[in-house]
């Protein structure tokens, strides 16, 4: 048989198409094929490297950014009362509460402390390791008031302190705290004594543990990840459904 020539004389090439799937076409409905690119591992180790170079080169900025946006601004005025928090027994405020009522910056001070099973007696224990921190920091009338612990906690024991300060008459406050938990508190009795009508100022407390050196310690680290989270647990849960 004579192959069929082209228009320039030359033998004409035949091209036959091929079925993708051979025989039943219904694979095609199901199944299809894909093409992907992954990294290997020396890249993602170079990667790695340099991510961990970043966060070394940049760790005096991160550690002071996160450190600053647990503490409150210092801010403090004559006012009626000082609140000497004490969910977290901390001996720095008890002496820092007892330098500001020494200058005459309130005349009263308050601390609370964890109730007994009776809501008005306060716990002996709690009581007592209140009573012997205020007495060491030489600090003088402070009143204990009983709270009960629930949670969250620091959102109803800042309820009970405003149900005793417009009880007593009281419209400004000092809250004086630790300092990586200072944001948080200072956030919840803004939200529970504005309403109110309770001014409210708030002085952070320093230990060992500061905004520079907070990351030397993993005691120093785990301290403020945990502020840091309850602080974002509040602002974005707890307080956003009480003013809603």
């Amino acid at each position: 048989m004579q192959k069929p020539k082209g228009l320039n004389g030359r033998p004409a090439q035949v091209i036959t198409r091929t079925r993708r799937f051979r025989g039943s076409p219904w694979p095609r409905h199901f199944f299809y094929r894909k093409e992907s690119i992954r990294t290997t591992w020396k890249f993602r180790l170079v990667l790695l490297l340099l991510i961990m170079l970043l966060v070394s080169v940049t760790r005096g900025f991160w550690m002071l950014k996160i450190g600053q946006s647990l503490v409150c601004a210092e801010e403090i005025r004559p006012s009626d009362v000082i609140l000497v928090e004490n969910l977290d027994p901390n001996y720095l405020v008890f002496e820092r509460a007892a330098a500001l009522h020494k200058v005459g910056l309130a005349a009263r001070v308050l601390v609370p402390t964890a109730a007994s099973r009776d809501p008005e007696i306060a716990d002996p224990v709690s009581q007592g390791i209140a009573e012997l921190m205020a007495r060491v920091a030489r600090l003088q009338n402070a009143e204990i008031l009983p709270i009960r612990i629930f949670e969250p906690i620091s959102l109803n024991a800042a309820y009970q302190i405003r149900d005793f300060l417009t009880k007593e008459h009281l419209s400004s406050v000092i809250v004086v705290t630790d300092s990586f938990r200072s944001k948080r508190s200072l956030l919840v009795y803004h939200a529970v004594l504005d309403p109110a009508g309770i001014k409210v100022g708030c002085m952070p407390v320093f230990g060992q543990k500061t905004l520079k050196n907070w990351t030397e310690t993993w005691h120093g680290i785990e301290g403020v990840t945990e502020q840091f989270l309850k602080l974002q647990y509040y602002r974005f849960y707890v307080l956003k459904n009480l003013l809603v």
